[in-house]
């Protein structure tokens, strides 16, 4: 089991929720963490029925146990054991609360505990967690997920993933009858990862509604399964793009969902799946170090752009899935520098050997130089 960066409260000091995808390691930490906890798992339908029958079961157990702190995991399960939480909260007693799906929560307008509650965020393994077990070329083919990371046949796992993720998040969602069409959708969406949103044209691809696909990709939002990055549009001097980029959350996902095969370095789909784990980087470090960044990225209307913005403009970044940086490289930051010439630092993360500063200012710097200035709290 790797060391997870993210650090949580010590036992029973304070009330928290604990969201991310499927197979991060959400309960694997909190069992870890927390080994003398009350420990309550609604997978299991024995549990299940017993609080949801009887919620305040869980503060007579506590009460029994001598236990001031439990965690209950897979919470959207039963959003309704959420108001006997926040009873149980007020009287002095703790939870750590566990879910991969924010949306059921939501939906059902259950009780988030009115700011009582801290909130965290899990990703999946990131480069300075695996330490010497991080292997770019198998982490851009199979993902970050620490079960199939290290799995001898991921792509199996990843299949499964994706199979339970249909039956059981989608069915759950009343999209049952609308299957066929939601997997086009996944298709569809997995081929524009990294890319601007283009909703009409995915809708034409699926031969659904663009207003059935946005309501499709608030799902794979809610669900946790994906995220959105803003464009940046602040004073803009020519026309830029607006619409968002989404990403997976994992690039295996995305790999099996666009049936990309094999991710060599040099293929067409290498640079994607690159953009894919720098960002998958950058998100987990601004959750873990709560540094609050707010990430975009810029795009004028002809094309040019540059990957990811860091609190507005004050660091830039390009990602570049080769090993020989070129001036047509470069031409994105360049052009952003002219827009806006406050911009602090321009880097390009690429596979390159040889770490350089161009004479503009421009840093060039290999994969294990991101990790190291990222995760030392150097980058930003």
């Amino acid at each position: 089991m790797y060391a997870r960066k993210l650090e949580l409260p010590e036992s029973g000091e304070e009330t928290f929720f604990l969201w991310g995808p499927r197979q991060t390691g959400k309960s694997s930490l909190l069992r870890g963490r927390y080994p003398d906890a009350m420990y309550y798992d609604l997978l299991d339908s024995r549990v299940f029925h017993r609080l949801v029958t009887n919620p305040s079961t869980i503060e007579d157990e506590m009460r029994a146990a001598g236990q001031t702190f439990a965690i209950i995991d897979e919470i959207q399960k039963a959003p309704t054991l959420l108001d006997e939480v926040h009873r149980l909260h007020e009287m002095g007693l703790r939870f750590g609360l566990c879910g991969s799906s924010a949306r059921k929560v939501r939906r059902r307008h259950a009780n988030l505990l009115g700011g009582r509650a801290l909130r965290f965020h899990l990703f999946g393994l990131t480069a300075t967690e695996l330490g010497n077990d991080f292997a770019l070329p198998h982490m851009l083919n199979h993902g970050y997920f620490p079960r199939i990371y290290g799995a001898k046949s991921p792509k199996r796992y990843l299949r499964a993933y994706v199979a339970d993720y249909l039956k059981e998040e989608i069915a759950a969602e009343g999209l049952s009858r609308k299957l066929q069409a939601f997997d086009d959708f996944l298709r569809q969406a997995a081929l524009s990862d990294t890319k601007p949103l283009n909703a009409s044209t995915i809708a034409r691809e699926c031969g659904i509604a663009s207003s059935t696909v946005a309501n499709y990709f608030q799902v794979l939002e809610d669900t946790l399964l994906g995220s959105f990055l803003p464009a940046f549009t602040r004073r803009p001097k020519r026309r830029v793009i607006k619409s968002p980029k989404f990403f997976f959350c994992d690039v295996g996902v995305v790999n099996l969902l666009a049936r990309r095969g094999s991710v060599e370095f040099g293929s067409q789909a290498c640079g994607p799946a690159f953009e894919n784990w720098v960002y998958h980087e950058l998100c987990a470090y601004n959750e873990y170090a709560q540094k609050d960044a707010d990430m975009s990225y810029w795009q004028l209307s002809s094309g040019i752009e540059v990957d990811f913005l860091i609190n507005d403009i004050d660091v830039a970044i390009e990602v570049k899935a080769s090993s020989r940086i070129r001036t047509e490289h470069l031409g994105g930051l360049r052009e952003l520098k002219r827009e806006y010439p406050n911009t602090r630092r321009m880097i390009v993360v690429s596979l390159t050997k040889q770490a350089r500063t161009t004479q503009d200012g421009i840093e060039i710097i290999d994969v294990d130089s991101f990790v190291d200035q990222l995760w030392s709290g150097s980058l930003w």
